[in-house]
C-alpha cells in the first residue's frame, strides 16, 4: 500500500499557494488530507485542489502535529513566526519566502541542479525554495557549467507582476482601465506607474545601488550552483501578468560556442531550447503561461567578446519559478527520505 501524507498550503489564496495547490493534485501526490491555510481575512473563502473544493482555515489555528510537510507561500514575516512552531513538531517546511535562503544551514533546491544537497534538510527540517528568476537561471546555467566552468555573467531580468502578487496583478489591470478613461491611477504596489511602464527597481534598492532583488539573484545563484563566476544583475518590472524573462550573457573559462551550447542544454532536464531557425524562433512569457519547462531561445555567440554567449530564458514564474519546484521536493521528499 502507498504511504499517503498530511500536507498543508500555507498562503493558500495567494498566487504561489493556488498554484501549488493545483500541481499537487495534477501530479497525484499521495496524500492523505490536504489543508488550504490562510489568514483571519481570508476565512469563509475556498479554493479548488483537484476537483475538491476546500475551505480555509486559520493559520493561527493550525495545530502542525501529524503534518508531514507545510508548504509556506507567504510573506517572511509569516515564515519567521510560524516555521519555528512547524519544524518543533517535525513537520517539514519547504518555505517560498526569502527568509531562510541565506541560512547555510537550509538547503538551497533546484531539483535538476542540486538535488544531492536536499540529504541536509534534517538540520533544521527546511528547504528553501529559490526566487522565482534563480530557479530558470540555475537550470539553464548548471549544465552549461558542468561541461566549461562559467566565468562570469551578466543578467537582466523582465519580471512579470505576478512576482509581487495578487496585489501586483491588480494594480495593473486598474491601472491599464484608468488609462484608458484618462482617470489617474497613483502607484500603491510599486514605486511608479506600472500600466504601459517599466522600471528598474525590485525590492529596495542598498547603498552600491543595486536592489534587494539584485542581490538575491546574485547571492542564490552562487549558492545553487558554485562560488567560482561572479553575476552582474539588473531586474526589472514589466507590465505582463504572467511570465519571466531573462537576457543572459555568459562567459566561459575556455572556448564555447552556440552550436555546442544548444547541444548541451537540448540533452538538459527541464529544459526546452528553441532553434534559430526563423524571425519567431524565441519565447515570449504570455507563451510560458500554464508550461512547466525552462525555455531557452535566441542561444548565439557573443561576437564581442571570446568565450560568451548570449541566451533568452522564459519560465512560467507561477509553475517552475515557484509553486512546481517546491512541489518537485516533496516528491523527492517522499520518494527518498520520507
Amino acid at each position: 500500500m502507498i504511504k499517503k501524507y498530511n500536507i498543508a498550503v500555507i498562503g493558500a489564496t495567494g498566487n504561489v499557494g493556488r498554484e501549488t495547490l493545483n500541481i499537487l493534485a495534477e501530479r497525484n501526490v499521495p496524500i492523505n488530507k490536504i489543508h488550504a491555510i490562510a489568514s483571519d481575512n481570508s476565512l469563509g473563502r475556498k479554493v479548488s485542489f483537484g476537483e475538491k473544493i476546500l475551505q480555509i482555515n486559520s493559520l493561527k489555528n493550525l495545530d502542525f502535529r501529524g503534518l508531514d510537510i507545510a508548504f509556506f507561500c507567504a510573506s517572511s514575516e509569516v515564515s519567521k513566526e510560524f516555521i519555528p512552531k512547524a519544524t518543533a513538531n517535525n513537520c517539514i517546511v519547504i518555505d517560498k519566502s526569502s527568509l531562510f535562503r541565506v541560512d547555510n544551514q537550509v538547503p538551497l533546491i533546484v531539483p535538476e541542479v542540486n538535488l544531492s544537497t536536499l540529504k541536509e534538510f534534517n538540520t533544521k527540517n527546511i528547504i528553501a525554495n529559490p526566487n522565482c528568476i534563480v530557479i530558470p537561471l540555475a537550470v539553464a546555467l548548471k549544465p552549461l557549467d558542468n561541461e566549461i566552468k562559467i566565468k562570469r555573467v551578466v543578467i537582466s531580468t523582465y519580471q512579470s507582476v505576478s512576482g509581487a502578487g495578487k496585489t501586483g496583478m491588480d494594480e495593473l489591470y486598474d491601472q491599464t482601465k484608468s488609462q484608458y478613461v484618462f482617470r489617474e491611477n497613483d502607484p500603491k504596489k510599486f514605486p511608479k506607474q506600472i500600466a504601459f511602464n517599466l522600471f528598474p527597481h525590485i525590492g529596495d534598492l542598498n547603498k552600491d545601488g543595486y536592489t534587494s532583488e539584485e542581490a538575491k539573484i546574485a547571492f542564490e545563484l552562487n549558492k545553487i550552483i558554485g562560488n567560482h563566476f561572479k553575476a552582474s544583475v539588473t531586474s526589472v518590472r514589466v507590465p505582463v501578468f504572467i511570465g519571466h524573462a531573462i537576457s543572459v550573457n555568459i562567459e566561459f573559462s575556455n572556448k564555447i560556442d552556440a552550436n555546442i551550447a544548444k547541444e548541451i542544454l537540448e540533452d538538459a532536464d527541464g529544459i526546452i531550447t528553441i532553434s534559430n531557425n526563423n524571425d519567431l524562433a524565441y519565447i515570449s512569457p504570455v507563451e510560458v503561461v500554464g508550461e512547466d519547462a525552462v525555455y531557452v531561445s535566441r542561444i548565439r555567440d557573443d561576437f564581442s567578446r571570446p568565450n560568451t554567449l548570449n541566451l533568452w530564458i522564459t519560465c512560467d514564474n507561477l509553475r517552475k519559478g515557484a509553486a512546481l519546484n517546491s512541489v518537485q521536493i516533496a516528491e523527492e521528499l517522499i520518494s527518498t527520505y520520507l
